[in-house]
């Protein structure tokens, strides 16, 4: 059997959903991974905010020109277009939300039995955001991620996988909020040059309709999540 051959056939195997007890682990877990290893954690929400600009400037038509990743955890996206309209609008706007949407979707993968697809998917995801890296430590830890995610999935057991996905989903389902909670606390002149005071300019909207838009998608996003991961632990859901 090809390599290739393999890696299909690893990557189209379903795998069984874990029982409730164990997701409701999974999820402890996660959020203890939240609270006691935010500085780590932040990196990889950090890495899907980055994206979520990427990929939303490349379908509004603008210039991707490069992200770079700091070691402060921060990160920017840099792209060319028109500095105002609808595509720079839709570009700031995607990527607090970006954390919550993956793990959500990672969390509807896994729940159809495709747990080791959902991870492949993933590996796939950063080698494409390693193209547009343009500093060492942005790619380290973009590589660093990958070669971590694809050791596991080539190597590990399958119901190890399961919960390394469910796991991947409940963190960044988890730890989506935090950062829009971060900005809502931090003072006005902090944040002069973040997504959210950019957007004001933009729109003439207060910075605090963003941070209300953000913080209602990430707490929509875990509901549903809890949701799919835990059905009947949410009222009508059971």
């Amino acid at each position: 059997m090809s390599i290739l051959e393999d890696l299909w056939r690893r990557a189209s195997a379903t795998t069984p959903v874990p029982d409730a007890d164990a997701l409701l682990v999974i999820a402890l877990a996660a959020l203890a991974c939240v609270i006691l290893v935010w500085p780590a954690v932040r990196m990889a929400v950090t890495v899907c905010h980055e994206a979520g600009h990427g990929v939303a400037a490349t379908l509004t038509g603008r210039s991707l020109d490069g992200i770079r990743l700091h070691s402060d955890t921060s990160g920017v996206t840099l792209t060319r277009g028109k500095p105002a309209g609808a595509g720079m609008t839709f570009t700031l706007l995607a990527g607090y939300p970006a954390a919550s949407l993956v793990g959500l979707l990672a969390a509807a993968v896994a729940g159809a039995g495709y747990a080791v697809a959902m991870l492949w998917l993933l590996v796939g995801l950063l080698a494409l955001m390693l193209l547009k890296i343009r500093n060492v430590h942005g790619a380290m830890v973009v590589v660093a991620l990958g070669a971590v995610l694809g050791l596991a999935t080539w190597y590990a057991p399958a119901h190890l996988l399961v919960w390394l996905a469910y796991g991947l989903a409940w963190l960044l389902l988890l730890a989506g909020p935090r950062p829009v909670l971060e900005l809502a606390l931090s003072r006005r002149r902090a944040t002069a040059g973040s997504d959210a005071a950019q957007l004001a300019r933009l729109t003439r909207l207060p910075r605090m309709v963003w941070i209300t838009l953000w913080m209602g998608g990430t707490l929509g996003a875990l509901a549903l999540g809890t949701a799919l991961m835990l059905p009947g632990m949410l009222p009508g859901t059971g």
